[in-house]
This record gives C-alpha cells, sequence and structure tokens, in this order.
C-alpha cells in the first residue's frame, strides 16, 4: 500500500453497527489487533463465539477478485488440514461486503470480511525450540504443496507483476531507497540487489513454482500448547500478500522471520530447513540461492517499513517491529558472508534431520 489515507480508522462503534447490520451479531467485547495496512478487531458477541472482522484498506479493497481467491485459499486449506480462518457469511449469504465510510478524510470504499478466531498465540511470544522451528519450515511447505493443487477460474490474478512485497519483485526495491539516503544501511541493500541481480535471476528458470502465502511471519502464525510441555501450530493468518511465486520463496521468507524472534539467528535456518526438506527437498539452485533470497527479504522489510512509516506515522511502534532487529541481523549474515552461512544452515539442517526421532528439545 503506497497511498496516504488508504489504511481504515474505523472507530468501535462503526465496527459494533457493521456487525450488528452485517452479521446480526450484537458485540460485547471489541478490541483492536496488530495491522500493517489494514485494520483488524477482536469481537465477541452476546450470541456467542469469537471472531476476527477485518477491514481492507481502500487500494486493497479495489482488487475484490484477489480478496476473493484469498478467502477461497483459506478455505482450501482448512479442508486439507491445515489450520485457517473459517470466513463468516452475511446474512444475505456474501463472503465480503464493500462499505462506504468517512473515516475523516471523506467517504471512501472498504472491503469487510469476518472470520473465525483462531485459538493460541503469535508465535513471537513463545520459546522457539528447534521442534518447534522444525514444524514452522514443515507446515509452511505443506502449505504451498497444498496451494498448488489448488483450482480456480483467476488464478492468473495471482501472477501480481508489481507487487512490491513478492520476493520474486525485489528490484522494485530501486525506486524506495531514497528512504535510506545518509544511513549505512543502503550500501548493503544495494549489494544484496546486486547479489540478487547476478545470482539468483540466472537460477529462477530450475526453481519451481508455486502459489505463496508470501508472509509466513512470526506475527502470522499461531501456536498453542502441545502434550510434550512444547507448542504446536494453531493457526496461519494474513493470505493478503498471497502470490504465484517459487517454493524457495517462501522458506527464505520464513527463515527471516523466525530469526527476527531468536536469540542466535544464524542457528534458526537448520531446523527451518530440515521440517521444509522432510515435505520438499530443495534443488541445487535452489538451495545455493537461499542464502541471497533470506538478505533480500531484510531488505524489503527494512525499507517498505522506513517508507510506510513516513505514510503512517501513527502506526510507527507496528510498522518498524522488524525493523529494530532486523538491521542487525541483516549485518550479520552480510558480514559472515554465503560461504560461511550456507555452511551453519546446511550442517545444522542435516544434523538435526538425523535426530529428529530423538529427544529435539
Amino acid at each position: 500500500m503506497s497511498v496516504k489515507h488508504a489504511k481504515p480508522d474505523f472507530s468501535p462503534s462503526q465496527v459494533s453497527e457493521i456487525i450488528k447490520r452485517l452479521y446480526n451479531l450484537t458485540a460485547t467485547e471489541i478490541r483492536p489487533l496488530p495491522s500493517y495496512d489494514d485494520q483488524n478487531f477482536y469481537v465477541a458477541p452476546t450470541e456467542g463465539g469469537e471472531f476476527v472482522l477485518k477491514i481492507m484498506n481502500t487500494e486493497d479493497s479495489k482488487n475484490a477478485t484477489i480478496i476473493e481467491l484469498q478467502t477461497h485459499a483459506m478455505s482450501f486449506l482448512n479442508q486439507n488440514g491445515l489450520p485457517t480462518q473459517a470466513v463468516v457469511p452475511t446474512t444475505t449469504g456474501q463472503l465480503m461486503s464493500l462499505e462506504e465510510v468517512d473515516c475523516g478524510y471523506g467517504c471512501q470504499k472498504y472491503l469487510v470480511r469476518l472470520f473465525t478466531h483462531l485459538p493460541g498465540v503469535t508465535i513471537s511470544k513463545v520459546p522457539l525450540t528447534p521442534k518447534l522451528l522444525y514444524e514452522t519450515g514443515r507446515t509452511a511447505a505443506r502449505m504451498d504443496e497444498v496451494l498448488q493443487k489448488m483450482e480456480h477460474p483467476h488464478l492468473s490474478f495471482l501472477q501480481r507483476e508489481n507487487f512490491i512485497w513478492s520476493l520474486s519483485n525485489i528490484l522494485l526495491l530501486e525506486g524506495y531507497l531514497g528512504v535510506l539516503d545518509g544511513d549505512p544501511l543502503q550500501e548493503v541493500v544495494k549489494s544484496v540487489i546486486h547479489q540478487y541481480k547476478n545470482s539468483v535471476i540466472p537460477k529462477r528458470s530450475n526453481f519451481r513454482k508455486c502459489i505463496n502465502h508470501g508472509d509466513f511471519n512470526d506475527l502470522n502464525v499461531l501456536v498453542q500448547p502441545d502434550d510434550s510441555h512444547g507448542y504446536k501450530i494453531s493457526g496461519i493468518l494474513d493470505f493478503g500478500d498471497m502470490n504465484s511465486g517459487y517454493y524457495v520463496n517462501e522458506l527464505a521468507i520464513t527463515i527471516m522471520y523466525m530469526m527476527i524472534e531468536h536469540p542466535d539467528p544464524i542457528e534458526v535456518a537448520g531446523p527451518v530447513l530440515a521440517g521444509w526438506e522432510s515435505v520438499f527437498p530443495l534443488n541445487e539452485d535452489e538451495k545455493d540461492s537461499l542464502y541471497v533470497l533470506v538478505l533480500s527479504r531484510f531488505c524489503q522489510s527494512l525499507v517498505l517499513a522506513r517508507y510506510s512509516v513516513t505514510l503512517h506515522p501513527e502506526n510507527e511502534e507496528y510498522l518498524m517491529i522488524t525493523s529494530r532487529k532486523g538491521i542487525k541481523i541483516l549485518h550479520q549474515l552480510w558480514q559472515l558472508g554465503k560461504e560461511h552461512v550456507e555452511k551453519v544452515w546446511f550442517q545444522r539442517a542435516a544434523q538435526f534431520s538425523e535426530r529428529i526421532n530423538g529427544d529435539i528439545n
């Protein structure tokens, strides 16, 4: 999202009115939930149950077909055993409603959907044990394998050639580098983009294609306690960045965001990679590109967060969550270099795969 005032700013009373009018539910509790460029609310009605109301920003609300595809994907994954939210239809049977509301910038149109509330907390709030990281990698790979089997008349809409958050579109970052003027980080980002051009793009013809969730991050994965004093994945949230991409892109995104939450980031990729390859082994070109793809996602996150803050300074705390830790990790990975980092990642993955049947806590 790159338009000022596109993010919704609904009041609790406006949310209450929508919940009643569209779903015939009387909200007794409404509280805001974090969101990058949309607006999410936890809703508990007197009629029972727990829900999440998602209000899309005005730009994404113009793309109803993409939103319908995302909703279909969530349903398809759920049917195939993955923990996604179910969409609650309106009283007239619609899965979404286009609402014209004045949030202080004049009347604008926002797509609204109501989801079931999934149990658990975000994975960012629990210790990232090797076992949980393995399960995260395994779940991400299973998700992409299932999505690749999905049928829909408008799958071509997921190509999203100019979508800035697609890991296939790293070169688009060059148009945003001005936000880093005077910051030493700018040179690192330029170097990573150069590496992407020279070492990733020539290999992409050998990457296996799939549909990516595109944002399998530490705030979009829910966990709850399991039976062995650890945690299991209980929810996959936010399909707003779904796009046609490559399996290795999803893996790189998953590794990058799990690094953000770990006290020793370089140790993250081993168990995530082992979990991923238990479902979908990488080929040589995918393995050789993983380091640069992980760095590229750090660059996307850092540059676009900085840019978004210029548009939405009031949302700076949420927008800069990744940046605070991410800058340090990006510098560390860049300084260690591709050869050293890959050696650690792939050795740890091999070691972990050998002992997954033992006590891995």
